[in-house]
């Protein structure tokens, strides 16, 4: 997003984040809400390669999606071409993107908001997301509740967070690292990739923290209402030892 901020190009290897990332608890919250709400269109901000881009079309909402990179957008349509599905996937920036439409709910998944390291580029974002959302629509926002004591007591530690094989036959083991900085509240992540038994390469990935108050005041401020805000895809009550915030708000 910035000079001083970035995502190093390694972690958005489609197959490696893929083999990564493979958790579905979020799918069915989102799934139950659209149909619920009766939610006609959806735009997926930051979609990656489409794992809940995919299933979501499949269980017939009408969905569009977004993403800055293009290596991960191109895995996503690669998927959606195979199952020849229809899905309007666009490489643009959340900050700025046009779309000549609006949809009843945008929504920003998998702790990708962590990647607007600055108030300027939320601002942008949550602005942009009013642009393209019908009256009343809803946006839903995703993402980690940070947890000092954690960050604290693994500070830099080499952690194995991550053991497996991708699609194409490469082993990969990630260790990581991470140091925060109390005055940016940004969390500088180091992860260690090892491949096939040999040493990779060192990528960064930096994610600003957002305290629970701290984004429901933008939110506020930006012109959207909260409506609920839970703690996990359950839906349980937000609260401390929460491991997510999972916010939903409609457009005032």
């Amino acid at each position: 997003m910035t000079n001083e901020y970035h995502v190093s190009d390694y972690i958005y290897d489609a197959q490696i984040y893929d083999g990564f990332n493979t958790q579905l608890d979020d799918l069915e919250f989102y799934k139950k809400f659209f149909h619920s709400h009766k939610i006609k269109k959806v735009l997926e901000l930051c979609c990656g390669t489409g794992r809940l881009t995919i299933p979501l079309h499949e269980a017939g909402i009408n969905i569009h999606g977004i993403d800055l990179c293009q290596s991960m957008l191109d895995e996503a349509i690669k998927k959606a071409r195979d199952k020849k599905y229809q899905i309007k996937l666009i490489n643009e920036d959340m900050r700025t993107f046009t779309i000549n439409d609006t949809f009843d709910a945008i929504f920003i998944p998998f702790n990708s908001i962590h990647h607007l390291y600055l108030n300027e580029d939320l601002f942008k974002t949550l602005k942009n997301i009013g642009k393209h959302l019908t009256k009343n629509g809803y946006l839903i926002i995703d993402y980690f509740n940070p947890s000092i004591r954690y960050i604290v007591e693994n500070e830099n530690k080499s952690v194995k967070i991550a053991d497996y094989e991708t699609s194409d036959g490469r082993k990969v083991v990630i260790n990581q690292t991470m140091k925060y900085e109390d005055d940016t509240q940004i969390n500088r992540i180091k992860w260690q990739y090892v491949i096939n038994n040999k040493e990779h390469s060192n990528e960064f990935l930096d994610m600003r923290i957002f305290y629970p108050q701290e984004l429901d005041s933008y939110l506020e401020t930006n012109e959207f209402k909260i409506i609920n805000k839970f703690g996990n895809y359950n839906l349980c009550k937000f609260g401390a030892d929460s491991p997510k915030q999972l916010i939903i708000c409609q457009k005032k």
